[in-house]
């Protein structure tokens, strides 16, 4: 006898605490925790959470002292700067200066010249009328959060320069600016002030060792897969994990695999070869390593094939954690079967504005329904407009419309016809006028909400009611996101995310 399962009784009781919003993992498609045997992790963005503006403001005057180093004047060091203006996703246009934010579809619809926003007018003559192509030379995506400082900096500079009437060559300015950035990574002035000062650049998550420990006493294999170098990384995870747990001497002993100087995205797409720091033999000394992968050993480069060659799993076997849309997610997910999780940092402020807009969105859904139905009485009212139009025309000779044939039959003379005509202009401009005013409505409502997200862009995830193209990324090539890594330790590592039913047009409202 099938037992009967009390489903009714279950949904009345009253629901216990749940994970608060901003901590939990989303899911974009099913990912069955138990057949995950390997997670990797990047580090910067990643395990490594970075304090934003402190790391913009250190970016931003690195770049300044680099920029009038090169001839640039020296007022733009005490040029006002926005640390706040940028977010991911936005689209540098070198031609003209513009910063911009799309949509899925590539449609522009936010973009700033300086910090002046740009016109519909201006978005329309630029960009709608010909297919704009982000891919090529021309523009510069702002995908990974290391980039704001380069679009707020760029923002600041040409707002700045041509406010004292100098010529800027906006290629150049954007090309400069890189250039420096890079530089000042490269010499170290970036990223020494972040070891020699740890506390001020770094947020500590305390729980981030204890989501490691679950993990690996579920059975997971971790390892961690970094572009950073050596030096840098093991100054990094010992501030992040070192002393955590008595269990673990050192953080190395958290990870069965570690990887530095990656290069991803070449490591999902070239075959370099995998090396082995020999630290015996001297600072900076590799060799070609040898298979099996040692735990406790570390290992430089490489590439996907040969990685998943020393793990011995399936691809669909790996799930890999990092934050960069591009070189993390994107880049697995296309070259290779991994399983992959984002980390969104802004997703907790994301999540709080969106819940803050609650009764807005319903409002804006009342206004929405109430504007296809003015719609539909629009439609009407036009029709029935015309109908009565080309019977008065045609009076009462033959091919007389519908509406004709019913002023013969009851008799009603072209006075009335066109006193109806009348009435139904009327209900025309009625309901345009409240269409009109549903409209203005809504406006009100997309820009108090736009504001509540982000003073400048809106909606990280979303542009007006598509996602944002940076959106569309996340949905396409992420199989689950989160805040950050520790979110983990409120599921079980045995977790079975489940995707959200995808729902087309014809199917909403039904």
């Amino acid at each position: 006898m099938q037992l009967v399962l009390p489903i009714d009784d279950f949904l009345l009781r009253p629901s216990t605490p749940g994970i608060v919003r901003t901590r939990r993992v989303f899911s974009n498609r099913d990912l069955r925790m138990s057949g995950i045997t390997w997670i990797g992790f990047d580090m910067d963005y990643t395990l490594a959470i970075y304090d934003q503006p402190e790391m913009d403001r250190l970016s931003i005057d690195a770049t300044l002292d680099k920029l009038v180093r090169r001839g640039y004047p020296t007022f733009i060091v005490d040029i006002p700067q926005e640390l706040d203006f940028a977010v991911r996703g936005l689209l540098i246009d070198k031609r003209f200066g513009h910063i911009l934010k799309m949509d899925r579809y590539k449609h522009v619809s936010k973009g700033y010249h300086g910090f002046r926003q740009l016109s519909k007018d201006e978005l329309r003559a630029l960009y709608h009328a010909k297919k704009l192509r982000p891919a090529t030379a021309r523009y510069h995506w702002i995908d990974t959060l290391y980039a704001l400082s380069e679009a707020s900096l760029y923002a600041a500079l040409v707002d700045a320069l041509e406010k004292r009437k100098q010529a800027v060559d906006y290629a150049r300015l954007f090309m400069d600016i890189r250039e420096c950035i890079d530089e000042a990574h490269r010499d170290g002035t970036i990223l020494d002030a972040v070891i020699n000062d740890l506390p001020r650049f770094v947020r500590r998550d305390p729980n981030l060792a204890l989501t490691l420990h679950k993990l690996r006493s579920a059975g997971k294999k971790l390892f961690l897969l970094t572009n950073s170098r050596w030096p840098y990384t093991e100054k990094m995870m010992t501030y992040l994990l070192g002393g955590a747990m008595v269990e673990y001497p050192s953080w190395r002993n958290y990870f069965d695999i570690v990887t530095v100087a990656a290069t991803k995205p070449a490591f999902f797409q070239e075959r370099r070869p995998l090396l082995e720091r020999v630290p015996s033999e001297g600072e900076g000394h590799v060799r070609p390593a040898t298979f099996p992968l040692e735990r406790g050993k570390i290992y430089e480069g490489g590439n996907l094939h040969d990685f998943e060659r020393a793990l011995g799993v399936s691809g669909d076997q790996v799930l890999y954690v990092g934050d960069h849309i591009y070189g993390d997610i994107l880049r697995s997910k296309k070259e290779s079967v991994w399983r992959t999780a984002m980390i969104i940092q802004e997703l907790e402020t994301e999540v709080q504005a969106h819940q803050a807009c609650a009764d807005d969105f319903e409002q804006t859904q009342r206004l929405e329904d109430a504007r296809e139905r003015l719609e539909d009485d629009l439609r009407f009212y036009q029709a029935r407009y015309k109908e009565l139009t080309r019977s008065i025309e045609h009076g009462d000779g033959a091919g007389a419309g519908r509406a004709s044939g019913e002023a013969k039959a009851n008799g009603m003379r072209t006075a009335e016809l066109e006193a109806e005509r009348g009435r139904v202009k009327r209900s025309v401009e009625r309901v345009r006028g409240r269409l009109r005013a549903v409209e203005s409505e809504l406006e009100v409502l997309e820009r108090r909400i736009d504001s509540r997200f982000h003073p400048f862009w809106g909606a990280l995830l979303k542009e007006g009611t598509e996602e944002s193209s940076f959106g569309a990324q996340v949905e396409e090539y992420a199989c689950v996101y989160t805040s950050r890594v520790s979110n983990f330790l409120a599921y079980s590592p045995q977790q079975h995310y489940r995707g959200a039913r995808d729902v087309m047009a014809h199917e909403r409202g039904a």
